[in-house]
Protein backbone atom coordinates (compact mmCIF):
# COMPACT_ATOMS: atom_id res chain seq x y z
CA UNK A 1 0.00 0.00 0.00
CA UNK A 2 1.03 3.20 -1.43
CA UNK A 3 2.31 5.51 1.42
CA UNK A 4 0.05 8.76 2.25
CA UNK A 5 1.96 11.88 0.69
CA UNK A 6 1.76 15.88 1.39
CA UNK A 7 3.13 18.98 0.22
CA UNK A 8 4.64 21.61 2.54
CA UNK A 9 7.17 24.35 3.29
CA UNK A 10 10.58 23.78 5.12
CA UNK A 11 10.71 26.17 8.29
CA UNK A 12 13.64 24.21 10.28
CA UNK A 13 16.56 22.29 9.60
CA UNK A 14 18.81 20.78 12.00
CA UNK A 15 21.48 18.47 11.64
CA UNK A 16 19.50 16.40 9.21
CA UNK A 17 16.11 16.63 10.60
CA UNK A 18 13.35 18.88 8.65
CA UNK A 19 10.19 20.72 10.14
CA UNK A 20 7.81 20.17 7.35
CA UNK A 21 4.53 23.16 7.88
CA UNK A 22 1.63 21.23 5.64
CA UNK A 23 -1.66 22.63 5.41
CA UNK A 24 -2.73 20.65 8.90
CA UNK A 25 0.47 20.12 11.18
CA UNK A 26 3.96 20.02 11.21
CA UNK A 27 5.97 16.66 10.64
CA UNK A 28 9.54 15.86 11.24
CA UNK A 29 11.32 14.48 7.60
CA UNK A 30 14.42 12.82 6.68
CA UNK A 31 15.84 12.85 3.31
CA UNK A 32 16.20 9.27 1.41
CA UNK A 33 19.59 8.15 0.67
CA UNK A 34 18.43 7.60 -2.72
CA UNK A 35 17.87 11.63 -3.04
CA UNK A 36 21.43 11.88 -1.11
CA UNK A 37 22.99 10.37 -3.81
CA UNK A 38 21.71 13.09 -6.04
CA UNK A 39 24.33 14.91 -7.31
CA UNK A 40 23.50 18.33 -7.41
CA UNK A 41 25.24 21.93 -7.33
CA UNK A 42 23.88 23.62 -4.18
CA UNK A 43 22.16 22.20 -0.87
CA UNK A 44 19.53 19.84 -1.14
CA UNK A 45 17.53 20.73 0.95
CA UNK A 46 16.88 23.93 2.89
CA UNK A 47 14.54 26.47 4.78
CA UNK A 48 12.02 27.97 2.06
CA UNK A 49 12.02 24.86 -0.05
CA UNK A 50 8.82 23.22 -1.22
CA UNK A 51 8.73 19.43 -0.91
CA UNK A 52 6.51 16.74 -0.85
CA UNK A 53 6.66 13.99 1.95
CA UNK A 54 5.47 10.52 2.31
CA UNK A 55 3.77 9.59 6.28
CA UNK A 56 5.51 6.78 7.66
CA UNK A 57 3.39 4.54 9.99
CA UNK A 58 5.14 6.45 13.17
CA UNK A 59 3.89 9.85 11.66
CA UNK A 60 7.34 11.04 10.71
CA UNK A 61 8.11 11.55 7.09
CA UNK A 62 10.46 11.01 3.76
CA UNK A 63 10.87 13.61 2.15
CA UNK A 64 10.26 12.73 -1.56
CA UNK A 65 10.46 15.91 -3.99
CA UNK A 66 12.16 19.04 -3.90
CA UNK A 67 10.15 21.40 -6.10
CA UNK A 68 12.59 23.52 -8.51
CA UNK A 69 13.78 27.10 -6.37
CA UNK A 70 12.66 30.50 -7.92
CA UNK A 71 15.59 32.29 -5.63
CA UNK A 72 17.89 31.41 -3.32
CA UNK A 73 20.19 33.28 -0.72
CA UNK A 74 23.49 31.23 -1.14
CA UNK A 75 27.07 31.42 -0.39
CA UNK A 76 29.36 29.22 -2.33
CA UNK A 77 30.78 26.28 0.16
CA UNK A 78 34.88 27.10 -0.62
CA UNK A 79 37.39 23.93 -0.68
CA UNK A 80 40.77 23.66 0.23
CA UNK A 81 41.58 22.43 -3.71
CA UNK A 82 39.77 25.71 -5.12
CA UNK A 83 41.82 27.34 -8.21
CA UNK A 84 39.04 29.78 -8.90
CA UNK A 85 37.35 32.47 -6.56
CA UNK A 86 34.07 30.40 -7.10
CA UNK A 87 33.32 26.85 -5.66
CA UNK A 88 31.22 23.99 -7.03
CA UNK A 89 28.71 23.66 -4.25
CA UNK A 90 26.63 26.27 -3.20
CA UNK A 91 25.51 26.42 0.15
CA UNK A 92 21.96 27.78 0.59
CA UNK A 93 20.89 29.95 3.95
CA UNK A 94 17.21 30.11 2.94
CA UNK A 95 15.23 28.63 -0.66
CA UNK A 96 12.68 30.85 -2.02
CA UNK A 97 13.20 34.59 -0.63
CA UNK A 98 11.35 37.21 -1.71
CA UNK A 99 13.58 39.69 -0.16
CA UNK A 100 16.66 40.06 2.12
CA UNK A 101 15.65 43.31 5.01
CA UNK A 102 18.97 44.61 6.07
CA UNK A 103 18.56 46.06 9.72
CA UNK A 104 20.93 48.80 10.71
CA UNK A 105 20.76 51.67 13.38
CA UNK A 106 20.46 55.20 12.59
CA UNK A 107 22.97 55.86 15.60
CA UNK A 108 24.61 53.22 18.79
CA UNK A 109 25.96 51.97 16.93
CA UNK A 110 26.38 54.38 13.88
CA UNK A 111 25.60 52.65 10.59
CA UNK A 112 28.56 51.02 8.39
CA UNK A 113 27.48 52.19 4.78
CA UNK A 114 30.32 50.23 3.77
CA UNK A 115 29.26 46.98 5.11
CA UNK A 116 25.79 47.68 3.81
CA UNK A 117 27.03 47.86 0.36
CA UNK A 118 28.85 45.24 0.92
CA UNK A 119 25.69 43.43 1.84
CA UNK A 120 23.69 44.82 -1.22
CA UNK A 121 25.93 43.32 -3.68
CA UNK A 122 25.24 39.79 -1.65
CA UNK A 123 21.64 40.77 -2.60
CA UNK A 124 22.26 41.69 -6.21
CA UNK A 125 24.08 38.20 -6.86
CA UNK A 126 21.42 36.56 -5.75
CA UNK A 127 18.84 38.34 -7.74
CA UNK A 128 17.07 39.03 -4.39
CA UNK A 129 15.21 42.20 -3.73
CA UNK A 130 17.09 43.95 -0.94
CA UNK A 131 15.05 46.49 1.66
CA UNK A 132 16.44 48.69 3.93
CA UNK A 133 15.55 49.00 7.44
CA UNK A 134 16.87 52.54 9.52
CA UNK A 135 15.89 51.48 13.07
CA UNK A 136 16.48 53.68 16.35
CA UNK A 137 14.89 56.94 14.79
CA UNK A 138 13.67 57.58 17.88
CA UNK A 139 17.42 58.48 19.31
CA UNK A 140 17.55 60.83 15.99
CA UNK A 141 15.52 63.02 14.07
CA UNK A 142 13.36 61.38 10.87
CA UNK A 143 15.13 64.24 8.65
CA UNK A 144 18.42 63.23 10.12
CA UNK A 145 17.99 59.71 9.20
CA UNK A 146 16.55 60.03 5.59
CA UNK A 147 19.77 62.38 5.05
CA UNK A 148 21.98 59.47 6.00
CA UNK A 149 20.13 57.20 3.85
CA UNK A 150 19.08 58.92 1.15
CA UNK A 151 21.40 58.11 -1.70
CA UNK A 152 20.15 54.33 -1.38
CA UNK A 153 16.64 55.45 -1.95
CA UNK A 154 18.23 57.52 -4.88
CA UNK A 155 19.69 54.62 -6.45
CA UNK A 156 16.12 52.60 -5.96
CA UNK A 157 16.09 50.49 -2.99
CA UNK A 158 13.76 51.03 -0.01
CA UNK A 159 14.37 52.30 2.82
CA UNK A 160 12.12 52.01 5.70
CA UNK A 161 12.56 54.34 8.88
CA UNK A 162 11.73 52.99 12.15
CA UNK A 163 11.75 52.74 15.83
CA UNK A 164 11.07 49.47 18.07
CA UNK A 165 10.79 51.95 20.91
CA UNK A 166 8.34 54.51 19.56
CA UNK A 167 6.85 51.84 17.25
CA UNK A 168 7.24 54.38 14.10
CA UNK A 169 7.51 52.64 11.02
CA UNK A 170 6.75 49.20 12.63
CA UNK A 171 3.60 48.74 10.86
CA UNK A 172 5.47 49.91 7.36
CA UNK A 173 7.51 46.78 8.33
CA UNK A 174 5.09 44.48 8.64
CA UNK A 175 3.62 45.14 5.92
CA UNK A 176 6.55 44.58 3.57
CA UNK A 177 6.94 41.37 5.39
CA UNK A 178 3.40 40.24 4.91
CA UNK A 179 2.73 37.05 2.48
CA UNK A 180 6.64 36.88 1.72
CA UNK A 181 9.61 35.16 2.91
CA UNK A 182 12.20 37.20 4.62
CA UNK A 183 15.76 36.78 5.08
CA UNK A 184 16.64 39.28 7.58
CA UNK A 185 19.78 40.11 9.17
CA UNK A 186 22.00 43.06 11.31
CA UNK A 187 25.11 43.13 13.17
CA UNK A 188 24.98 42.88 16.87
CA UNK A 189 23.45 46.25 18.59
CA UNK A 190 21.23 47.60 16.00
CA UNK A 191 18.03 46.68 17.69
CA UNK A 192 16.70 43.48 15.35
CA UNK A 193 15.44 41.70 18.08
CA UNK A 194 13.23 44.44 19.30
CA UNK A 195 12.19 45.82 16.38
CA UNK A 196 10.94 41.58 15.55
CA UNK A 197 9.02 41.59 18.73
CA UNK A 198 7.60 44.71 18.03
CA UNK A 199 6.17 43.86 14.91
CA UNK A 200 4.84 40.37 17.23
CA UNK A 201 5.50 38.82 20.13
CA UNK A 202 8.31 36.37 21.04
CA UNK A 203 9.28 36.91 17.52
CA UNK A 204 12.87 38.41 18.46
CA UNK A 205 13.12 36.20 21.18
CA UNK A 206 12.92 33.27 19.05
CA UNK A 207 15.30 34.46 16.28
CA UNK A 208 17.55 35.02 19.38
CA UNK A 209 16.93 31.56 20.77
CA UNK A 210 18.56 30.15 17.03
CA UNK A 211 21.15 32.76 16.96
CA UNK A 212 22.52 31.70 19.79
CA UNK A 213 22.20 27.90 19.17
CA UNK A 214 24.18 28.59 16.39
CA UNK A 215 27.10 30.62 17.65
CA UNK A 216 30.42 29.88 18.92
CA UNK A 217 30.82 26.23 20.63
CA UNK A 218 28.07 25.10 18.57
CA UNK A 219 28.90 25.52 14.96
CA UNK A 220 29.02 21.91 14.40
CA UNK A 221 25.14 21.97 14.63
CA UNK A 222 23.29 23.03 11.41
CA UNK A 223 20.58 24.66 12.77
CA UNK A 224 18.33 27.01 10.60
CA UNK A 225 14.64 27.98 10.98
CA UNK A 226 11.76 30.05 9.73
CA UNK A 227 9.19 31.92 11.48
CA UNK A 228 5.65 32.12 10.48
CA UNK A 229 4.28 35.65 10.88
CA UNK A 230 0.30 36.31 11.91
CA UNK A 231 -0.38 37.74 9.01
CA UNK A 232 1.04 35.71 6.67
CA UNK A 233 4.59 35.27 5.51
CA UNK A 234 7.29 34.21 7.13
CA UNK A 235 11.07 35.52 8.26
CA UNK A 236 14.54 33.83 8.71
CA UNK A 237 16.97 35.23 11.11
CA UNK A 238 19.95 34.62 8.88
CA UNK A 239 23.43 35.87 10.26
CA UNK A 240 25.55 33.47 7.97
CA UNK A 241 25.20 36.79 5.69
CA UNK A 242 27.48 38.56 7.60
CA UNK A 243 30.22 35.81 6.91
CA UNK A 244 29.15 35.70 3.64
CA UNK A 245 33.10 34.91 2.24
CA UNK A 246 34.52 36.56 -1.06
CA UNK A 247 34.84 33.73 -2.59
CA UNK A 248 31.52 34.11 -3.90
CA UNK A 249 32.15 36.81 -7.06
CA UNK A 250 35.06 37.20 -9.28
CA UNK A 251 36.59 40.53 -9.17
CA UNK A 252 35.57 41.94 -12.60
CA UNK A 253 32.31 40.86 -12.12
CA UNK A 254 31.56 43.17 -8.85
CA UNK A 255 30.78 46.09 -11.21
CA UNK A 256 27.45 44.47 -12.16
CA UNK A 257 25.99 44.27 -8.66
CA UNK A 258 26.39 48.47 -8.16
CA UNK A 259 22.73 49.17 -9.42
CA UNK A 260 24.31 52.52 -10.58
CA UNK A 261 28.01 51.24 -11.81
CA UNK A 262 25.90 48.60 -13.79
CA UNK A 263 24.48 50.45 -16.64
CA UNK A 264 27.58 52.58 -17.48
CA UNK A 265 29.75 49.54 -17.77
CA UNK A 266 28.80 48.89 -21.39
CA UNK A 267 29.74 51.92 -22.52
CA UNK A 268 33.52 52.23 -21.11
CA UNK A 269 36.21 52.07 -24.11
CA UNK A 270 37.48 48.99 -22.81
CA UNK A 271 35.52 45.62 -22.24
CA UNK A 272 38.45 45.01 -19.16
CA UNK A 273 37.73 48.18 -17.24
CA UNK A 274 38.87 48.12 -14.12
CA UNK A 275 37.00 51.21 -13.45
CA UNK A 276 39.91 52.77 -11.86
CA UNK A 277 42.10 54.68 -14.58
CA UNK A 278 41.15 53.83 -17.83
CA UNK A 279 41.18 56.23 -20.30
CA UNK A 280 37.07 56.25 -21.65
CA UNK A 281 35.15 55.07 -18.08
CA UNK A 282 32.24 55.93 -18.30
CA UNK A 283 32.01 55.20 -14.54
CA UNK A 284 34.58 57.51 -13.61
CA UNK A 285 32.78 59.82 -15.61
CA UNK A 286 30.01 59.06 -13.96
CA UNK A 287 31.70 59.39 -10.07
CA UNK A 288 32.68 63.55 -11.80
CA UNK A 289 29.51 64.07 -12.76
CA UNK A 290 27.89 63.36 -9.55
CA UNK A 291 26.04 60.61 -10.62
CA UNK A 292 27.84 58.12 -8.67
CA UNK A 293 28.55 59.35 -5.10
CA UNK A 294 31.85 58.94 -3.72
CA UNK A 295 30.82 57.40 -1.31
CA UNK A 296 29.71 53.97 -3.33
CA UNK A 297 32.37 54.30 -5.75
CA UNK A 298 34.93 54.09 -2.95
CA UNK A 299 33.02 50.72 -1.72
CA UNK A 300 32.89 48.84 -5.04
CA UNK A 301 37.30 49.85 -5.01
CA UNK A 302 37.51 48.33 -1.42
CA UNK A 303 35.97 45.38 -2.31
CA UNK A 304 37.72 44.53 -5.78
CA UNK A 305 41.04 45.10 -3.91
CA UNK A 306 39.58 42.31 -1.26
CA UNK A 307 39.14 40.39 -4.28
CA UNK A 308 41.92 40.49 -6.68
CA UNK A 309 44.18 40.13 -3.39
CA UNK A 310 42.35 37.02 -2.69
CA UNK A 311 42.36 35.85 -6.53
CA UNK A 312 46.53 36.29 -6.59
CA UNK A 313 46.68 34.05 -2.99
CA UNK A 314 43.98 31.26 -4.68
CA UNK A 315 46.96 31.29 -8.00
Amino acid sequence: MDKPKVDGLIIKSISGFFTVQTAVSQIIARIPGRLRKQKRGSTLVAIGDTVTISINADGSGTIETIAPRKSVLARARTVASARSLSSDLQQVLVANPDQIVFVFSVTTPSPSFRKLDRFLVVAEMNKVTAVICANKIDLTSIEEAREQFKLYEEIGYRVIYTSAESGEGVDELRDCLHDKISALTGSSGVGKSSLLNAIQPELGLQALAVSQATGKGMHTTRYAEMFPLNGGGYVADTPGIRGLALFDVEPDELDAYFVEIEPLVAQCRFSDCTHKHEPGCKVLEGVDSGIISPQRYDSYLRLREEHEILEKKLY
